[in-house]
C-alpha cells in the first residue's frame, strides 16, 4: 500500500517542474481569454473608426469601379492604379489591423507572459498515432472543449439573433438612407454587434479560466517518489553529502592542528577544553583563537602543543568562555582583554626564563573572567550564557 501511494501523483508540482515545463512550452493556456481579448478590442476599434473606415473604403471602392479609357488602353495603367488602391486600403486599414495585432500580442501577458520554445515548435511524431489522438477526443479534456464549444454556440448565436432583432428597424432603413450615410451608419452598427458579441464571451471566460489553470496543474502534479529523486538530484544524495561534509571537517581540523606549534598559549580546562591563542604584536588588533576543541580534540592540541614547547595553562573559567564565544580565527571578545593579557605576560616571562634563566614564573590564578561568559558559571547562577 505504501508503493502504490508514493507512485499516486498526490503532490503538487514542485517550482523545478514548473520551470521545466515552461522550457518545454508547457504553460496554462485559455484560447477563451484570448479570443475575448481581441475580439473585444476589434469590436472596440471598429466601433470607433467604421464612420472613417466606411468613408474611405468607400471612396476607392467607387474610384476602382469608375471607367478611364487609359486604364483599358494600357495594363500597366491598371496594375498600377490598382496597386494604388491596394496601398490607400492598407493605410487606412493599418491602424485597425495594428490594435489587432497588440491585443494578439499582449493577451499572453494576462495569464502567463510571453514565452518563446523551440522545444513546443520541434516535430512529435507520436501525434500521428490515431490512438491517441482518439484518446485525446474521449478524454475529460476533449468532454469539457465540446461542452464549451457547445455552450459558445448557443451563446454567441442567442445574444447574435437578440442584436440582429432588436435593430431590424436600423437595418432595414439603410436603404432609405444616402450612400455617405448608409455606410458609415452599417459600420456603427457591425461595430456595436461584434463589440456586443464579443463581451458576451466574458461569462464563458469566467469558466474556462479557473479550469485552464486547475487542469494546467493537475497535469503537472508529481508522485512522492518524483519529489524524493527531484531531490536527490537538485541537492544531491544525502549520504554523499555528509561524506563531503565530513572530510570538509578533516580538512578543517588538520588545518587547525597544522596552526598549533604557532601558537603562544594554550588555555586548557584541564582536560575536557583546550584553546590554543596566538598573537603578532602590530599584525593584530588582538590575540587570535587559532585552534579549539574538546575531549579527544583537546587531548590531541595538548599533546600536540607539548611536542612543539607550546605553553599549557591551565584557567578553566576562561578556557570555557573562550570556546563558548569564539571561532577559528576570531579576536578574542573585549570583554576577555584583561584576563588573556595576564596569561600573554605569563607567556612572555616564561620564554624569557627559558632564554635567560632566573626565577622561574607564577603562573597567574583568579583571571577576571566575566561570571556571564563562563557556561559553567552562568548555568550555576541563572545566567543565559
Amino acid at each position: 500500500m505504501a508503493e502504490e501511494s508514493d507512485q499516486e501523483r498526490t503532490e503538487a508540482p514542485s517550482p523545478q517542474r514548473l520551470e521545466k515545463a515552461r522550457e518545454e512550452g508547457q504553460v496554462p493556456q485559455s484560447r477563451e481569454l484570448a479570443t475575448f481579448v481581441v475580439l473585444m478590442t476589434g469590436g472596440a476599434a471598429l466601433w470607433m473608426m467604421a464612420s472613417q473606415l466606411g468613408r474611405s473604403l468607400s471612396g476607392i471602392v467607387r474610384g476602382g469601379l469608375s471607367f478611364e479609357a487609359a486604364v483599358a488602353r494600357d495594363s500597366s495603367v491598371a496594375w498600377s492604379r490598382l496597386s494604388s488602391q491596394f496601398t490607400d486600403a492598407a493605410l487606412i486599414l493599418a491602424p485597425f489591423l495594428l490594435l489587432v495585432a497588440l491585443a494578439a500580442l499582449a493577451a499572453p501577458l494576462l495569464l502567463r507572459g510571453w514565452l518563446f520554445s523551440t522545444k513546443a515548435i520541434m516535430p512529435d511524431f507520436k501525434r500521428l498515432n490515431p490512438l491517441s489522438g482518439l484518446k485525446r477526443i474521449v478524454s475529460s479534456q476533449g468532454l469539457v472543449e465540446l461542452v464549451k464549444s457547445l455552450a459558445k454556440v448557443g451563446l454567441l448565436g442567442g445574444v447574435a439573433a437578440w442584436l440582429i432583432w432588436s435593430n431590424l428597424d436600423a437595418i432595414f432603413s439603410l436603404g432609405l438612407e444616402s450612400q455617405a450615410r448608409a455606410v458609415a451608419h452599417m459600420g456603427d452598427l457591425i461595430g456595436r454587434v461584434v463589440l456586443l458579441l464579443s463581451g458576451a464571451m466574458i461569462f464563458i471566460v469566467v469558466l474556462d479560466l479557473p479550469y485552464q489553470l486547475w487542469s494546467y496543474t493537475h497535469k503537472l502534479k508529481m508522485t512522492k517518489d518524483q519529489l524524493r529523486q527531484e531531490a536527490k538530484e537538485s541537492e544531491g544524495d544525502p549520504h554523499l553529502k555528509a561524506r563531503i561534509r565530513a572530510q570538509q571537517r578533516e580538512m578543517a581540523r588538520r588545518r587547525m592542528m597544522s596552526e598549533i606549534p604557532t601558537a603562544d598559549v594554550v588555555v586548557t580546562n584541564p582536560t575536557h577544553y583546550a584553546v590554543a591563542l596566538k598573537y603578532a604584536e602590530g599584525k593584530m588588533g588582538a590575540p587570535r583563537v587559532v585552534a579549539k576543541g574538546t575531549d579527544a580534540v583537546a587531548a590531541k592540541i595538548r599533546e600536540l602543543a607539548a611536542e612543539h614547547r607550546v605553553p599549557l595553562l591551565e584557567a578553566p573559567p576562561l578556557a570555557r568562555a573562550l570556546y563558548r564565544h569564539t571561532d577559528l580565527g576570531d579576536e578574542i571578545p573585549a570583554t576577555l582583554y584583561a584576563a588573556v593579557a595576564e596569561v600573554l605576560a605569563y607567556v612572555f616571562q616564561l620564554r624569557r626564563f627559558r632564554e635567560t634563566g632566573g626565577a622561574y614564573p607564577n603562573p597567574p590564578v583568579a583571571l577576571p573572567v566575566p561570571p556571564e561568559l563562563d557556561p559553567l558559571q552562568a548555568a550555576d547562577t541563572g545566567v543565559r550564557a
